[in-house]
């Protein structure tokens, strides 16, 4: 066999190689991850329930997910640590830099956040979505509701029973 033949096979193997070292470095990083969890640390399951590590076993781990609300988790279905930053971030809608400050301004009520009268009679190039008035069917002309009528009477005369089209 000459070396041109065997080429495609050794690329084939080489790839295949790759992938797994690939696919076995992320399996192996993925379990250190979870072998180092520790509990206070935040956590998102496979499934995507954020919550609080408060015991971890050799299998299993016990997450806490609000109050009173404990679950048994396999490691497995640990999903990814977070950082504290980020699990604040995302389970509690705060931002590291987003310290509550004594200048912040907080409305009593919703009047700021809707328009004021200035900008609504600044505003008079509404739109008038409604249907336009057609007269109904009691105001039009006794003709004109007849005309439809005589026109299907005169097309073909209607069939009674026992009448057909087969001659």
């Amino acid at each position: 066999m000459s070396l041109a033949a065997l080429l495609p096979f050794v690329v084939l193997i080489g790839a295949m190689f790759l992938m797994t070292r690939s696919a076995k470095k992320k399996q192996s990083q993925a379990a250190q991850m979870r072998n180092d969890m520790q509990p206070g640390s935040g956590v998102r399951t496979i499934g995507g329930m954020y919550a609080t590590v408060k015991e971890v076993n050799e299998d299993t781990v016990l997450l806490d997910a609000g109050p009173g609300v404990h679950l048994m988790f396999a490691k497995n279905a640990i999903g990814a640590v977070l950082t504290d930053d980020e699990y604040n971030r995302i389970v509690h809608g705060v931002e590291a830099d987003d310290a509550l400050t004594d200048d912040a301004v907080v409305p009593d009520d919703a009047s700021s956040l809707t328009e004021t009268d200035e900008t609504a009679a600044a505003d008079d190039s509404r739109i008038d979505l409604g249907k336009k008035d057609e007269p109904a069917e009691a105001d039009k002309p006794a003709e004109a509701a007849e005309a439809p009528k005589a026109a299907a009477e005169d097309a073909e005369p209607k069939k009674t029973d026992g009448e057909s089209d087969a001659k």
